[in-house]
């Protein structure tokens, strides 16, 4: 079985970061979202791994390399512009041959990872396998229709009408048999080849499609809020571990600070990630908060927030709920006292008023 990973979108729900970054690289605890995949891919026993990349292409390539890091040997499959999912599958077929193959988009975060779901299809082979979680608003989803015995019997991409409100995960596994689906393909009324139709397809022409529904977690990390969350649930697993430099200052709870870390005068309330080579001096890092490598927070109050490599703080109260980019710097006049929720692209710089 090879895997097919998916890292080639534009990332606009997540934009201004996305306009200089891959979303897909975004971190989750400190490590990129795709990271996450990844490992999981392999510790499903999967070794040979395409990953489709597009516009972002060098920064993917610079971040996973060869794959060897991951235990993994990775082909790069270039795609000349985000037109569809099953798009993705039919420039990957010369790759994918006759294998069975596990569709994995780059930006979900799972849980427990794939394994299980990954040894399910090997024992029962059917020809697609899905999964599915219930959503507030299908809408923003490809969904899933079950009849009374949960046997899978209608698909459809981000419907008007849903029904019902189960929405399809971002990992699917096929056997070669979705080849001859997605080649019928015609785009869809957004323009894209939809694998919602690929499935549909396997559906009409009688094959076996299998629907798992997820007991898990699991997020789509496509928007600020979902990172936010993932993010926190990452946190909450963390166990606390000091080995950087900490001076005059209380942790509170599982607080990570990473050697070459320093820490002076500060309060760490955790769940919380302080990275090598960031300093923190005089400040309060609230729980669910992940700072990258070589920030630095003086005067500054920061809480449930991502904050990525490089950027600074200095004299801000408060920043909560917030993602800020590589190399932000960030200042508050005098009085500024408002709590103030941040989308700030990289290499920004920003004064905050009261």
């Amino acid at each position: 079985m090879k895997a097919l990973v998916l890292a080639g979108g534009s990332g606009s729900r997540l934009r201004p970061i996305t306009h200089t970054s891959a979303k897909q690289l975004v971190p989750v605890a400190n490590k990129p979202v795709l990271f996450y995949g990844l490992e999981s891919i392999a510790q499903a026993g999967i070794r040979e791994v395409g990953v489709v990349v597009g516009e972002t292409a060098p920064e993917i390539e610079a971040a996973v390399g060869d794959g060897s890091q991951f235990g993994l040997e990775v082909t790069y499959l270039p795609q000349e512009a985000p037109l569809g999912l099953a798009h993705a599958v039919r420039i990957a077929r010369d790759y994918l041959g006759e294998d069975d193959f596990v569709m994995y988009l780059g930006d979900n975060f799972i849980v427990g990872g794939v394994s299980d779901l990954v040894q399910r299809f090997r024992e029962r082979r059917p020809d697609a396998q899905i999964m599915l979680t219930q959503v507030s608003d299908p809408r923003a989803f490809g969904v899933v229709e079950l009849d009374e015995r949960g046997a899978v019997i209608g698909l459809e991409e981000k419907p008007e009408h849903p029904r019902s409100d189960l929405a399809l995960v971002g990992v699917y596994l096929f056997t070669s048999r979705v080849h001859e689906a997605v080649a019928e393909l015609k785009p869809s009324w957004r323009g894209e080849l939809e694998i919602t139709d690929a499935i549909q397809e396997l559906i009409d022409s009688g094959c076996r499609v299998e629907a798992t529904q997820v007991s898990g977690y699991w997020k789509d990390t496509g928007n600020v809020a979902d990172m936010l969350e993932v993010n926190r649930l990452v946190l909450d697993g963390v166990p606390a571990r000091c080995e950087g430099r900490v001076d005059s200052s209380e942790l509170v709870g599982r607080v990570v600070v990473e050697e070459g870390a320093t820490v002076t005068g500060s309060r760490i309330v955790g769940p919380a990630v302080i990275a090598s080579g960031t300093h923190i001096r005089d400040s309060y890092i609230g729980p669910f908060t992940s700072i990258d490598r070589n920030c630095s927070i003086v005067d500054s109050e920061v809480e449930y927030s991502i904050v990525l490599r490089g950027a600074s703080m200095t004299g801000v109260r408060r920043v909560e709920r917030s993602l800020i980019g590589r190399e932000v710097d960030v200042t508050a006049s005098a009085g500024a006292l408002r709590a103030h929720r941040l989308v700030l692209g990289d290499h920004s710089t920003m004064q905050v008023s009261s």
